[in-house]
């Protein structure tokens, strides 16, 4: 049976994730660093399918937590799969506005996260010589959005790092490629009011807010076999926004 890694799994997009490779037949590493309760929550809906999993509190910024994330899952599992970075957090506001701690929470929660987390999963996965990383990136990665600076820079870091790491893991038959959400009805959006929303979904061409099930199935197909011939690729499940 394969094993996912999928990181900041407690809610949203990532909990969604998990769930969707349980429904699979995968056993899940379900990754949380502060939602402790509602990272249990998510590891009994996934019981109740029938998988098995591992809940895994880390936070994946820090080297040596990772590490040791990634060592637990292989003990217990024997081999993981697939990895799926996911954790993430959003700022907004002005650049001039930003504090340093801010920056430094956002790039080292988005980005260094990612290549952490991915160095760690390779070195089983070139001994393997199979592995599959889907890295989520967003919509404002691609095009970058206006009071989100920071946020876009660890995005579009993201996209340059998924695809130097597929030409770098490419001939260890394992596939690198990144997911980028628009507008997903997740705790980010509760900012908005409903006419922000409204006029967010007229901007879309299939006028509509997107679910967090669209991005798990989009990461799951990355994930899969009919995939693997896909690598350095940026997905973007953005129902067409800005096309």
């Amino acid at each position: 049976m394969k094993t996912v890694i999928v990181t900041g799994a407690s809610r949203g997009i990532g909990a969604c994730i998990a769930k969707e490779f349980a429904k699979n037949g995968y056993n899940v590493v379900l990754n949380y660093f502060k939602s402790e309760e509602k990272a249990i929550e998510v590891s009994k809906e996934i019981e109740s399918l029938g998988a098995r999993v591992l809940l895994s509190k880390a936070d994946v910024s820090d080297p040596a937590q990772v590490q040791a994330m990634v060592e637990e899952a292989i003990n217990v599992f024997g081999n993981v799969d697939v990895l799926v970075n996911n954790a993430g957090i959003s700022i907004s506001g002005l650049l001039i506005d930003m504090t340093n701690e801010q920056i430094q929470n956002l790039v080292s929660t988005n980005l260094v996260s990612q290549i952490v987390c991915a160095r760690e999963v390779a070195k089983h996965m070139i001994g393997r010589q199979s592995g599959r990383i889907v890295n989520v990136s967003s919509i404002w990665g691609v095009v970058g959005g206006s009071n989100e600076t920071v946020y876009s820079a660890t995005k579009a870091g993201i996209i340059g790092f998924t695809k130097a790491l597929a030409k770098e893991l490419g001939l260890s038959n394992i596939t690198v490629n990144a997911v980028a959400p628009g507008a997903i009805e997740t705790d980010m959006m509760k900012c908005y009011d409903a006419e922000t929303k409204n006029q967010i979904a007229e901007e879309t061409t299939l006028g509509r807010i997107g679910k967090p099930e669209d991005i798990a199935k989009a990461v799951l197909f990355l994930a899969s076999d009919d995939a693997s011939y896909i690598t350095g690729q940026v997905l973007r499940v953005d129902g067409g926004w800005n096309i």
